[in-house]
């Protein structure tokens, strides 16, 4: 994916397809090589599948919060030209998905989270004591997931060069304060638009009760599960996450 990644003003995104604008937010740790499978599959059903890459260590320091993302993916879309767009986020993604959509209601006709945070996360604001420790990192990173295997050498040497460089990490702690500090439960009530909610039902960073949550605080949201899988649907079981999200955007006329 990254080899195929286009540039516009001070843009920087994967595009393909053709059709109903799709946008993708990866999370904090997360790469737009997370999302292939949703990429591959939706680009070829009527969908223009659009993943920015977030300005996670571009903005000043004052700047990096999840408020200013949302204002980020509200001009990426316009500089895109698209009118209303269906929004897709994991993790931070996710939290962001929501609050463009709490701030900025007539950009997005459809809303998807998979383990966004927003409501609660565990251990998402860590400091890394141990961030030197390759083994330290790898189990931390296979704990994201049900099945370990998914943490491959490439997902976990990524992460591992990420919180060893001192800005990135600085970074990172940052925006997962912001992240818990920006709490949407009184926003979500009046977030109307259709959102469907993918959850992994052993996902250990934000657990299935916070899926639950969002379901009962989000007016027309629809919850799905996903079994044995963690806080990442669309890697560890891409063909379910495409079978339910197609589902849920057929349902809802997206």
């Amino acid at each position: 994916m990254h080899n195929s990644l286009k540039v516009s003003g001070s843009y920087t995104y994967y595009q393909k397809g053709e059709g109903t604008p799709l946008i993708i937010l990866h999370g904090l740790m997360g790469g737009l090589s997370n999302f292939d499978g949703v990429a591959a599959h939706f680009s070829t059903a009527g969908y223009k599948v659009i993943i920015p890459e977030l300005p996670l260590y571009d903005l000043p320091l004052l700047k990096t919060n999840v408020k200013q993302f949302a204002i980020f993916l509200r001009d990426f879309i316009t500089h895109m030209g698209e009118e209303k767009v269906i929004l897709i986020g994991n993790s931070l993604g996710g939290h962001i998905g929501l609050l463009h959509t709490n701030l900025f209601p007539e950009k997005v006709k459809g809303l998807v989270i998979t383990g966004s945070s927003g409501l609660y996360e565990n251990a998402m604001g860590e400091s890394y004591p141990k961030r030197e420790d390759y083994e330290y990192i790898k189990k931390k990173t296979q704990d994201v997931f049900y099945d370990p295997i998914i943490a491959s050498k490439e997902v976990v040497d990524d992460v591992f060069e990420t919180v060893n460089d001192r800005k990135k990490l600085i970074k990172i702690l940052t925006i997962a304060k912001s992240a818990i500090r920006h709490n949407m439960a009184k926003d979500l009530p009046n977030i109307k638009v259709p959102t469907g909610i993918i959850w992994g039902k052993q996902d250990a960073v934000t657990p299935p009760n916070v899926g639950e949550e969002f379901h009962r605080l989000l007016p027309d949201s629809t919850l799905y599960w996903i079994d044995k899988c963690g806080h990442a649907p669309m890697m560890e079981h891409p063909d379910t996450f495409n079978s339910i999200l197609s589902t849920w955007l057929s349902d809802n006329n997206l």
